[in-house]
C-alpha cells in the first residue's frame, strides 16, 4: 500500500515554497476580478506577491467580515469568482455565513487527510457529518469519492438507524465527530449489533482527548484527525506518526499575532492565517480565529510540508472591563506605540488613549510570559 497520496507530500520545502509563492500572484489576479476581493486588496499589485514577505503585508480577511460582506453584497461578499448559478451547491454554515461549493474533484481537498487515514479505492465509509446545509458531510464526502470510495449518508442524529445500516452494510471507514463515533459503538453494545467492520476513522469538529483516541483504538479503530473550515476546506492532517498536523498541499499556512496580521518566530503560539488556492472561491490571508504554532523539524512520517500543534485555543480574547470591550488589536496597536521599551508612563498613557481604560503597565524579562498566544489574559477574582 503506498505511504503517500502523491509526489507534493513528499518535494522538498523550497521546492514547495517556490511553486506557491510562483503560483500566488495569478491566484491573486483571479480573486480580484470579483468585487469584493478588488475592495479588499485595493492598491495591491498581484505580480509583487512572490514571498512570504508580500503576502504578510497584504490585509487580513476575518469571518466576521465575510457575514458583514455578505449582508450588504449577498449571496457571498463579492469573494467568489465563479458565479453562484454556475456552482455545485450553497450551504450555510453558523453565522450565518453562506458557503460555495464548486464542481472541481476533491472541491474541499480532503482526500489527503483521508489518505494518510488508510482510506483506500474500495473502502465503504460512514460519514456522520450533517448534510442538511451545512458543508461538513460534503468536505468528507467529496475526497472519500476522489479517493474511489462509497459513502453511507449518514448525517447527524438517528443513531439506531445508522446503526443498523452499519451492521448491515458494513464500512470499514468512519467520518465524523469523534464523540459520536463513541456514540455509536457504546449504542450497538447494547443492542447487540455488530459495528466491528469499521477499522479507521478521520474525525473533526469536536475535540479528541488521548483517553478517546486510546479507547477507540482499543475497541478495534484507529483514528486521526484532521482540522478544517467551510471556507477552506482541509487546512492540516494528522498522520500516522502522531506529531502535529501536516500542513495541506493547497494551502499557506501563517501564524501571526492576534489581532494584528505579522508573523510570529517559529514555535510562538498565534493565530492560524491561511491563503487557499481554490480557483472558483480563492481565500487571501482568512485569519480562522484559531491558535496553534508551528512545530520545527518535518514529520517521521516522510511527509515535508510545514507541521502545525493543531488547535491551542481560540484567538479571539476579547474582555469587557467597566463596561468598555478591550480587544487584542487594541493591546497590539498599544505595543507597537513603544517599540523600545518606552517608560511605564508612556506606555500607560498609550493604553488609555487606545482602550479609554486607565491601568498600570508592569513589564516582565523577555521569555517569562506563557507561550500561549494570549494577548489578553483576564485573571480577575470571579465573583
Amino acid at each position: 500500500m503506498p505511504d503517500f497520496y502523491d509526489d507534493l507530500e513528499t518535494r522538498a520545502a523550497e521546492a514547495r515554497e517556490r511553486g506557491q509563492f510562483a503560483a500566488l500572484p495569478d491566484l491573486i489576479a483571479r480573486a480580484m476580478s470579483a468585487a469584493g476581493w478588488r475592495e479588499q486588496l485595493a492598491g495591491a499589485d498581484s505580480t509583487s506577491i512572490t514571498s512570504r514577505e508580500a503576502l504578510a503585508k497584504l490585509p487580513i480577511l476575518r469571518k466576521s467580515d465575510l457575514k458583514e460582506r455578505q449582508s450588504t453584497r449577498p449571496p457571498l461578499g463579492g469573494f467568489a469568482v465563479t458565479a453562484p448559478g454556475r456552482l455545485k451547491r450553497l450551504l450555510v454554515s453558523p453565522g450565518p455565513i453562506f458557503e460555495p461549493e464548486g464542481h472541481g474533484k476533491d472541491f474541499w481537498n480532503s482526500a489527503r487527510a483521508l489518505f494518510a487515514a488508510g482510506f483506500r479505492a474500495g473502502d465503504v465509509v460512514h460519514n456522520s457529518f450533517a448534510y442538511h446545509l451545512t458543508p461538513g458531510g460534503f468536505i468528507l464526502e467529496a475526497g472519500a469519492h476522489a479517493l474511489g470510495c462509497a459513502v453511507i449518508p449518514g448525517g447527524v442524529g438517528n443513531t439506531e438507524q445508522q446503526i443498523e445500516a452499519i451492521a448491515h452494510l458494513k464500512p470499514n471507514g468512519y467520518t465524523g465527530t469523534p464523540d459520536f463515533l463513541k456514540i455509536l459503538l457504546d449504542a450497538a453494545d447494547k443492542t447487540g449489533k455488530d459495528l466491528s467492520s469499521i477499522k479507521r476513522a478521520l474525525v473533526s469538529g469536536a475535540a479528541l482527548p488521548s483517553s478517546l483516541r486510546n479507547e477507540l483504538g482499543l475497541r478495534g479503530v484507529a483514528v486521526l484527525q484532521c482540522y478544517a473550515t467551510a471556507e477552506l476546506g482541509v487546512i492540516a492532517y494528522e498522520t500516522p506518526a502522531l506529531e502535529g498536523m501536516v500542513v495541506n498541499e493547497s494551502v499557506i499556512v501563517e501564524i501571526v499575532k492576534p489581532g494584528t496580521g505579522d508573523p510570529v518566530g517559529e514555535g510562538e503560539v498565534g493565530e492560524v492565517v491561511v491563503t487557499s488556492f481554490n480557483p472558483d472561491y480563492p481565500m487571501i490571508r482568512l485569519a480562522t480565529g484559531d491558535l496553534s504554532a508551528v512545530l520545527a523539524g518535518r514529520s517521521p512520517c516522510g511527509r515535508t510540508n510545514t507541521r502545525i500543534k493543531g488547535w491551542m485555543g481560540r484567538a479571539d480574547q476579547t474582555t469587557k472591563v467597566k463596561g468598555m470591550f478591550v480587544h487584542a488589536s487594541q493591546i497590539a496597536e498599544v505595543a507597537k506605540r513603544h517599540p523600545a521599551g518606552a517608560l511605564a508612563d508612556a506606555v500607560t498613557a498609550s493604553l488609555q488613549a487606545v482602550t479609554k481604560l486607565k491601568g498600570a503597565v508592569e513589564f516582565v524579562a523577555p521569555g517569562s510570559l506563557p507561550n500561549d498566544g494570549k494577548i489578553i489574559a483576564d485573571e480577575r477574582p470571579v465573583g
